[in-house]
């Protein structure tokens, strides 16, 4: 190997080891429209084998935000990677798409290999939970930009869906119903804020939190993958709208699935609240609004459909093993969202 590339900071046998160390767990991934295989200049994708007749293509990409920041700091790497799959393929889910390949991107002070390997499994379980195939991504060693032990996590996704399925809100009408599925927690968004109150708090995080998890493992539970059980209910019934609450709560995702001309009411008894969230808003005495502008508090998907399939779509769910419930309606206004029970 080079020494001079090895002095400057860069060990390449580590990341050929990374790579080693990585391609098992990529392998669960793959499906039968991958060509070529891991290590390639470029991943390759058959679509002609979707068996579609005019298929769009989605995308989206994301990362995982500070929450990488724990993970870190406390040496626990092999969830973080289905973080980083739900926060692109439950957005691009919101359009009908069934999402098809992945690629990551890690950029790290310096590759260790047992390191990488479990942030790669990480990503790995979320494709194959979502039978998303990992076909391509990038490890980048960069000492001069990241501190020791430090590493980012970023993620990109492609999805397709038949054209005349294509979901944009646009048949989104007065009289239908809202429905939420449940979040596993605080999924990848508001952790500068989390960070923010777990300091302030003093609280100790290897403390127990419940009876089965510590404070660590509820501020590290993976984020929710929605895949399969909402293309379970597509398959069964008309959806006219889909949001992926993520980064500004209810208040900011919610309207972004409407038409102009109506609104979003919202009751906000009609699910619970998970305890992790009243702790957060206790130990940071923020306001239940500002709550609801930040998290996603309990409800991590929601659903727009006609007010007489709602028993359908919590029956379909509830046989995915997933908690949904009714919390809302659509009705004729101009402010996009109003939430009930603040």
């Amino acid at each position: 190997m080079s020494k001079a590339y090895q002095q400057a900071g860069v060990d390449i046998n580590a990341g050929y080891e990374a790579v080693e160390r990585m391609s098992s767990h990529v392998q669960r991934t793959m499906r039968k429209e991958v060509l070529g295989g891991l290590g390639g200049f470029g991943a390759t994708f058959d679509l002609s084998q979707l068996n579609m007749k005019a298929p769009l293509l989605v995308s989206g990409t994301d990362g995982v935000g500070t929450k990488l920041k724990l993970a870190i700091d406390n040496d626990k790497h092999d969830t973080i990677g289905i973080d980083a799959v739900a926060m692109c393929v439950n957005d691009i889910l919101t359009t009908g798409a069934e999402p098809l390949y992945f690629l990551d991107y890690i950029a790290t002070n310096k590759v260790i290999p047992e390191v990488i390997e479990q942030i790669v499994k990480g990503v790995s379980d979320g494709c194959e939970e979502t039978n998303t195939a990992l076909i391509g991504g990038e490890t980048a060693e960069m000492g001069e930009m990241y501190h020791e032990g430090e590493y980012d996590l970023a993620g990109f996704a492609v999805g397709a869906v038949e054209k005349e399925a294509y979901i944009d809100g646009s048949t989104v009408k007065p009289g239908h119903v809202i429905i939420g599925l449940e979040s596993s927690g605080i999924h990848s968004n508001g952790y500068s804020l989390v960070r923010n109150i777990i300091k302030k708090s003093g609280v100790n995080l290897q403390d127990k939190f419940d009876v089965d998890r510590t404070y660590l493992d509820v501020f590290l539970e993976p984020t929710r993958l929605y895949v399969k059980p909402v293309l379970t209910v597509k398959k069964q019934i008309q959806i006219h709208a889909m949001t992926h609450i993520t980064g500004g709560g209810f208040i900011e995702n919610i309207p972004r699935a409407l038409p102009n001309g109506v609104t979003a009411m919202i009751d906000l008894t009609q699910f619970p609240t998970p305890k992790i969230f009243e702790w957060l808003q206790n130990q940071g005495d923020i306001t239940k609004e500002e709550m609801y502008n930040v998290f996603n508090m309990g409800i991590g998907f929601t659903l727009i459909v006609d007010a007489q399939d709602e028993s359908k779509v919590l029956d379909a769910l509830k046989a995915e093993q997933i908690n949904a419930y009714k919390i809302g309606e659509i009705v004729k206004g101009e402010e996009p969202i109003r939430l009930m029970g603040v």
